[in-house]
């Protein structure tokens, strides 16, 4: 008679347990790898976000008093864009704070600042603490309070981004020709801006699966109005 030989039951329980590792391994190697790749994806998103929104603000504030006609009296009053501002020796920077900016400038060189016809000649970029994202308003041609960096947690839109600036790490700097910092003598300093340091510190929106935190990521610039400089 031929014997006949199979795998005992101990055979079975080791084949079974040592598959059992090498699946679990397999799992969290690729879940891992999910991980990783969606913890990127949200760097990403958020890096790409603060960099477009630093490289607008940096273009439009750059154009600060670009008053090409010298017409007299041109700057308005910020918010409700009143023409002849009370402060035309601020030029075009009206409204200088570490968390909020407004600055003028005569984009289509017709002499007037403002209006409906003269959309995004006054810009002003202002930091939500509270709700922690950044807005920009063309308040002389009726735009309003516009979510530029993050938006309000209450909007349905997905954020990327929440911007986490503190007193400590203000959103504008200011400083002279000399590069001394006048942050601290404004409004009164305004005339005297030759340099506005924009900072942006910003998280993810999301949590890092792998940390279980929020990455955190700091861009700056520096910008030179030189039309302000010498607007005299």
């Amino acid at each position: 008679m031929k014997k006949h030989e199979g795998f005992t039951l101990v055979e079975m329980v080791i084949s079974i347990a040592v598959g059992m590792v090498i699946i679990t391994a397999i799992y969290a190697a690729v879940n891992m790898g999910q991980r990783s790749t969606v913890n990127v994806e949200r760097k990403v998103a958020a890096h790409q976000d603060a960099r477009a929104a630093l490289e607008l603000m940096s273009l439009e504030i750059q154009m600060a008093s670009f008053n090409p006609t010298y017409a007299s009296g041109v700057w308005v009053a910020p918010g409700d864009c009143t023409p002849g501002s009370g402060n035309q020796n601020y030029g075009g920077i009206q409204v200088a704070t570490e968390f909020s900016l407004t600055v003028e400038s005569d984009v289509n060189e017709n002499g007037v600042i403002g209006g409906t016809d003269n959309p995004n000649e006054v810009i002003t970029y202002t930091y939500d603490s509270t709700n922690q994202y950044i807005t920009r308003s063309t308040n002389c041609s009726g735009g309003g309070d516009q979510p530029f960096l993050g938006d309000l947690p209450s909007s349905g839109k997905p954020r990327t981004v929440r911007v986490i600036n503190t007193t400590a790490v203000p959103v504008f700097r200011y400083f002279d020709t000399q590069g001394a910092d006048i942050t601290a003598q404004l409004p009164a300093g305004i005339p005297n801006i030759a340099r506005i340091d924009i900072t942006l510190w910003v998280e993810t929106e999301n949590v890092d699966p792998n940390s279980g935190q929020r990455r955190r990521m700091v861009y700056s610039t520096s910008v030179i109005p030189r039309n302000h400089v010498i607007k005299d």
